[in-house]
């Protein structure tokens, strides 16, 4: 019955002007590292997005360390009024210890914009999230912003989902659950998932909601109607959010090693 999901992932036209990338200039300097790719596309990002009395959500991830640094340094320069909403404890220490305002969606539940990185971003702006484990948090604040500006470097820059990123989707889940909800997800849709363990610990990965994560490794072969398999898994008793990011994006920033910054919009 789930088979009807599935289709070509193509068979929607791509807009070329709703797809295409667009290019701008960081740095002159002929080979970047990995770090100045990241550091081009947050500082763009930020230049273009955020503006004076506006509340900004501050996502996870190394891209978003420059993101915050970029907020600060502008914060100082043009005295600019800033309400920041972290997505995780990573950014919301980030915040404190760049001494911006730290916020929070009980008295903030309206963002102007959510600067976030990914872990893959296709042709048509679906995103692989939560490499880093805060999906869920990740994925409520960008529902609450205006727009989700994806910051990223270009290895994060894919046709289609798994191209680049192999670790599969995350999907957080409640503990109680993760066996059925693994099984259930394997018959519907192929592939394998695997109960992410944690590395300075002994057992899993426990998220800052206090629930586990499966990391969906699907079929490279088939072609996925990504809305519908987000919405069948969402479907499932036990499952409380998945990594995939679907509709939500307006912009993403990739940096490139040439020190340019390739935007696509949604």
């Amino acid at each position: 019955m789930f088979r009807s999901v599935l289709r070509p992932l193509l068979s929607r036209p791509i807009d070329p002007q709703r797809s295409a990338n667009r290019v701008s200039f960081c740095s002159r300097t002929a080979a970047m590292s990995l770090e100045d790719a990241k550091r081009c596309a947050a500082y763009k990002a930020v230049d273009e997005y955020v503006k004076d009395n506006t509340v900004v959500g501050v996502g996870s991830g190394s891209t978003v360390v420059y993101a915050v640094h970029r907020l600060a340094e502008r914060v100082k320069a043009e005295g600019l009024k800033l309400v920041c909403v972290p997505t995780s404890f990573q950014a919301r220490q980030l915040i404190i210890e760049h001494g911006l305002v730290l916020g929070d969606l009980e008295c903030n539940p309206h963002l102007d914009c959510a600067i976030d990185g990914a872990d893959e971003v296709d042709a048509n702006m679906v995103l692989i999230k939560g490499g880093g484990g805060c999906l869920l948090q990740e994925k409520i604040v960008a529902a609450c912003a205006d727009r989700m500006v994806v910051i990223a470097d270009y290895t994060k820059d894919s046709t289609k989902l798994g191209q680049q990123y192999r670790k599969g989707i995350p999907i957080e889940v409640a503990p109680m659950a993760y066996v059925p909800i693994r099984n259930k997800i394997e018959a519907q849709f192929g592939g394998s998932l695997k109960l992410r363990m944690a590395v300075a610990k002994a057992g899993p990965v426990v998220t800052d909601n206090g629930n586990f994560i499966l990391d969906w490794s699907f079929v490279d072969e088939q072609a996925y109607d990504w809305d519908a398999v987000n919405r069948a898994i969402m479907m499932i008793p036990g499952v409380v959010d998945t990594g995939l990011f679907v509709g939500m994006a307006t912009k993403a920033y990739f940096g490139q090693k040439d020190g340019t910054v390739t935007e696509r919009s949604a």
